[in-house]
C-alpha cells in the first residue's frame, strides 16, 4: 500500500533556469574573420613594404642593365627616389611585385591552412626594411593553439610549399634572361658591394640551361634576383628548430627530435659563422637560442601523421636541401 500525501507535504521547488544562464553580455563572440582593423594594418603594411621593394628593385634593375654586382651605396641613393623622382621608380616594379607575390603565398599557405583546422589567425602582416631587399619579410598571428599533430604539419608545411611553387618559375625566368658576367669570378668588390650566394636549385638550373657555366658568373635579372630571396626566406623557415616552419613540421613528427635540435642548430650555425661563409649565422643563432626558452604549447591530439603527410614532410626536407646557402651573401 502507498500512503496518499498529505496537502502539508513540501512540493519540490521551482528553479528558475533562465537566471541562471550566463549573461550573452559578459561573452564576446570569438570572430570567423580577422578584424577589420587588423586588414587594414595589413595593407597598410603592404604598401609601405612596396615602397621599399621598389627601391630594392631599382637598384637591381640598374646593376643588371650595367652588368655589375649589387651595391649598398646606390641603393642608398635611390632610397632618396621616394620623395624625389617616385616615377624614377617604375623599373623596380618586376623585382618588387615578385619578391611580394612569394612571400603573399608562402603567408596565405599558412593562412588557410590555419582556417581549415580551425586555428584563429591575423591576415599576414608584410615587414618593411630599407634594406637591399627591401623586406625582413612576413608573417601572421596564431590567436589560438594548434591542437593535434596534423593541424601543426599542414600549417608548418604549407607556407614553404605554396611559396616554393610561385619563386620555382620566377627562378627559371631568372636564369634564362641572366648574364654571365666573367669578373664575378675575381670580384673586386668595393666598400659596400654585395655577392649572392648560389643555392642547388639555381645550380641545377644553370647547368641544364647554361652547361659548363659556373653559377656564380650569372648575374640574374630582378625578377629571378626576387626569386632569389623567396628562396633565401623559405630555407630560413624551414630551419628544423623552435616555432619555425621547419620546427612544426619537425615536431609534428618527432616530439624528441625538434627538442635536441632545437638546442644543436644554434651551435651549428656559430659554426657555419665561424668558418667564415655568413657572419649572419651568429644572428641567427643567438635569435633561434633565445626562442628555446620560449614556453611551447603542448600538442592535444599526437597522432601520428599518415602517409601523405609523411610525403609532404619529405617534399619539405628536398625543397629545403634545393633552397638552403652556407654563404648566402659575399661582402668584402
Amino acid at each position: 500500500m502507498t500512503t496518499p500525501l498529505s496537502e502539508s507535504t513540501t512540493q519540490p521547488a521551482q528553479i528558475d533556469w533562465s537566471a541562471l544562464s550566463p549573461n550573452p553580455s559578459e561573452y564576446v563572440p570569438v570572430p570567423h574573420r580577422p578584424s577589420k582593423k587588423s586588414l587594414a594594418l595589413a595593407i597598410a603594411l603592404f604598401f609601405v613594404t612596396l615602397c621599399t621593394c621598389l627601391v630594392a628593385g631599382t637598384q637591381f634593375a640598374v646593376s643588371f642593365s650595367r652588368g655589375q654586382v649589387a651595391s649598398v651605396d646606390e641603393f642608398l641613393h635611390d632610397f632618396t627616389l621616394l620623395y624625389r623622382h617616385p616615377s624614377a621608380l617604375a623599373s623596380g616594379l618586376s623585382f618588387a611585385l615578385t619578391l611580394l607575390t612569394i612571400l603573399l603565398a608562402h603567408e596565405l599557405g599558412h593562412f588557410f591552412a590555419c582556417r581549415y583546422h580551425h586555428i584563429r589567425a591575423t591576415y599576414p602582416f608584410f615587414i618593411p626594411f630599407p634594406s637591399f631587399i627591401g623586406t625582413f619579410g612576413a608573417f601572421i598571428l596564431m590567436r589560438s593553439p594548434i591542437r593535434t599533430n596534423r593541424a601543426l604539419f599542414d600549417v608548418g608545411a604549407s607556407g614553404p610549399l605554396v611559396g616554393f611553387v610561385f619563386a620555382v618559375p620566377a627562378l627559371l625566368y631568372g636564369v634564362l634572361h641572366s648574364k654571365i658576367v666573367l669578373e664575378l669570378a675575381n670580384p673586386n668588390l668595393a666598400n659596400n658591394d654585395v655577392l649572392f650566394g648560389a643555392p642547388l636549385l639555381l645550380r641545377l638550373l644553370d647547368a641544364l640551361f647554361h652547361p659548363g657555366v659556373n653559377p656564380n658568373l650569372l648575374l640574374l635579372p630582378p625578377v629571378g634576383r626576387a626569386a632569389w630571396v623567396g628562396l633565401f626566406a623559405t630555407s630560413l623557415n624551414l630551419l628544423p628548430t623552435g616555432q619555425l616552419d621547419g620546427g612544426h613540421i619537425l615536431r609534428s613528427i618527432s616530439p624528441r627530435a625538434h627538442k635536441y635540435l632545437s638546442w644543436l642548430l644554434p651551435a651549428l650555425l656559430v659554426a657555419l659563422g665561424f668558418f667564415g661563409h655568413w657572419p649572419g649565422w651568429y644572428v641567427w643563432a643567438v635569435l633561434l637560442l633565445g626562442v628555446r626558452f620560449l614556453r611551447v604549447p603542448p600538442v592535444y591530439d599526437p597522432v601520428p601523421l599518415d602517409p601523405n603527410r609523411l610525403f609532404g614532410a619529405f617534399l619539405t626536407l628536398l625543397v629545403f636541401l634545393l633552397t638552403f646557402m652556407p654563404a648566402p651573401i659575399l661582402t668584402p
